[in-house]
C-alpha cells in the first residue's frame, strides 16, 4: 500500500473503527483479491464488530497498491457512503479508480442428477463420478436484501470466557490524587493532576462504580484507606478498582514493580498496594477482578525512543509543559506478612483476578502536562469512551498503549504504557449500551 494511503488509514483509524461494518465488505474484498477467505475468518475471530474493524484496517495496509481503491469501491457498494468520502477526500484522487477482478479460470458445471450434485472422484478402478448428499443451493442475498445480523449479546454472567459485570453499582473505585507534596520531601507538586482525577471520577462513574476520591494522602494514609477498602463487604459487587495519581519511584519487588510516594514523601510498594486486595485479604473479592492504575514513574531514566520507517508512526508531540512523575531507586522492602500453607482445598493462586495498569515501564519516567493532565490518563480515558461497549479491559490496554506511544515529550522523550496481567478471563464494563 502507498505510504499516503497507509497515513490516511492512521489518521482516520478512530473514525473507521467507529462507523465501517466489516461485514459488509468481506465479500466484496474477497472477490477482488484483497483478501483470502483465511485472512477474513481470521478477522472475524477478533471480537465485537468494532475489533473486526480495527484488525481489518491492519490487515488492510499490508495488501498492496490495490487495496485501497478496492477499500473505498467495497464502501460505496454497500452504502458506506459518508466513509469512503471521508477517506477519499483525504487521499487527494480526483476520481476513483475502479479495481479488476481478478482473471479466473473458467468454470465448467458438473452434471446434477436425481438433485444430486456430482463431482469426479478419482479412484484406482476408474473416473466414475460418485453421487454425494443432496446440496440445497441458496440465492445469495444482495446488500440491500441481506438482514441486519444482530449483535449477540454480551455475556452478563460468570462464565468460562468473561467476568461477571451486572451487579449495580459494579464496584467500588478508590481514586488517590496526590497533588501539592511537602517541601521536606523534595518532590514537585503535580499540577495538572487534577484534570486527570476528575477525567477518571467520572468515566468510572459512568461505567456503573462508587466512586471515593481522596486528596493529598500521606503514606500512612494511603495504607490506611487500602485496608479499609479491604476491609468492606464486597459480596455484593462484581469488581474493585483502585486508581493512584502520585510521583513514583522503582523499588524492590517479587511480583509488581514500582512504588508510589505520599505527600510526605515516603512512598507503597505497588506489589504492597495490590496485597491488601488479593484473595487472601480480602475475602469477598476472591474470584473477582481487581484492577490497579497507576499514574507514576518507574524510575528516573528518560526515554528517547528509536528511529522507525514513517509509516509505522504517526507521531504526536506533547504539549510544551510536560512534567515527569519521578524520583530515584527507593529500597523499600516493605510487605504485608503472607503465611505458607498446603492443603487439598480448592485454591487459586494469590495474584490470580488482578491487573496492574502502569503509565510507563518500570524504570522510566511517565509524562504530565500540567495544563492538560498525564498523556496516560488522557489516552485512557479517550479510548474508555469511545470502545468500552464493545471491547475488552486488555484490548482496551493495548490500544492505550499504541496511543501513548506515539506522542512526544518536548519533541524527543516518549513513554511506554504497559501492565502486568493476571486476570483469569476477558473483561467487559458496564456501560449505557450493555
Amino acid at each position: 500500500m502507498e505510504a499516503r494511503h497507509k497515513k490516511i488509514l492512521h489518521v482516520n483509524r478512530i473514525k473507521i473503527v467507529q462507523d465501517l461494518d466489516p461485514s459488509k465488505i468481506y465479500d466484496g474484498l474477497l472477490s477482488r483479491g484483497i483478501f483470502t477467505q483465511d485472512m477474513i475468518d481470521k478477522i472475524k475471530i477478533a471480537g465485537a464488530r468494532r475489533a473486526q474493524a480495527r484488525q481489518l484496517v491492519i490487515d488492510l495496509e499490508k495488501r498492496g497498491s490495490r487495496a485501497f481503491p478496492a477499500f473505498l469501491e467495497c464502501l460505496r457498494e454497500t452504502g458506506q457512503h459518508a466513509l469512503a468520502e471521508l477517506l477519499e477526500s483525504r487521499s487527494g484522487d480526483s476520481a476513483p479508480v475502479p479495481v479488476p477482478l481478478p482473471v479466473r479460470p473458467s468454470l465448467i458445471p458438473l452434471p446434477i442428477r436425481n438433485n444430486e450434485l456430482l463431482r469426479p472422484e478419482r479412484n484406482n478402478a476408474s473416473d466414475n463420478l460418485v453421487p454425494l448428499q443432496p446440496v440445497h443451493i441458496l440465492p445469495t442475498p444482495t446488500p440491500e436484501s441481506e438482514p441486519a445480523r444482530p449483535r449477540p449479546p454480551r455475556q452478563r454472567r460468570d462464565s468460562v470466557q468473561s467476568y461477571k459485570m451486572d451487579a449495580s453499582p459494579c464496584g467500588m473505585c478508590l481514586i488517590i490524587n496526590n497533588v501539592e507534596f511537602n517541601p521536606a520531601s523534595n518532590l514537585n507538586n503535580r499540577k495538572g493532576s487534577d484534570i486527570d482525577c476528575e477525567r477518571l471520577e467520572k468515566r468510572f462513574q459512568s461505567l456503573n462504580f462508587e466512586v471515593v476520591v481522596k486528596r493529598n494522602q500521606k503514606r500512612n494514609h494511603i495504607r490506611h484507606e487500602l485496608s479499609e477498602l479491604s476491609k468492606r463487604d464486597h459480596s455484593r459487587y462484581d469488581c474493585c478498582v483502585v486508581v493512584i495519581l502520585s510521583h513514583g519511584t522503582e523499588a524492590t519487588h517479587n511480583r509488581f514493580p514500582g512504588a508510589v510516594h505520599g505527600v510526605d514523601g515516603p512512598s507503597v510498594p505497588v506489589q504492597i498496594i495490590t496485597n491488601y486486595l488479593n484473595g487472601q485479604n480480602c475475602p469477598s473479592l476472591q474470584g473477582k477482578p481487581k484492577l490497579f492504575f497507576i499514574q507514576a514513574c518507574g524510575g528516573g531514566e528518560k526515554d528517547i525512543g528509536f528511529e522507525v520507517s514513517p509509516d509505522e508512526v504517526q507521531a504526536t508531540v506533547g504539549g510544551n509543559d510536560e512534567q515527569p512523575d519521578a524520583i530515584p531507586l527507593s529500597s523499600s522492602s516493605d510487605s504485608l506478612s503472607l503465611s505458607d500453607e498446603t492443603d487439598a482445598r480448592a485454591s487459586l493462586p494469590t495474584p490470580s483476578d488482578i491487573l496492574v495498569s502502569y503509565s510507563t515501564f518500570p524504570g522510566y519516567v511517565s509524562w504530565r502536562d500540567t495544563q492538560t493532565g498525564s498523556w496516560y490518563v488522557d489516552i485512557l480515558d479517550r479510548v474508555l469512551e469511545v470502545t468500552a461497549d464493545t471491547d475488552d479491559l486488555a484490548t482496551m490496554l493495548m490500544i492505550v498503549n499504541n496511543e501513548v506511544s506515539q506522542i512526544s515529550a518536548k519533541g524527543v522523550y516518549k513513554q511506554m504504557p504497559g501492565s502486568f496481567n493476571f486476570l483469569r478471563k476477558l473483561l467487559y464494563f458496564q456501560t449505557s449500551k450493555t
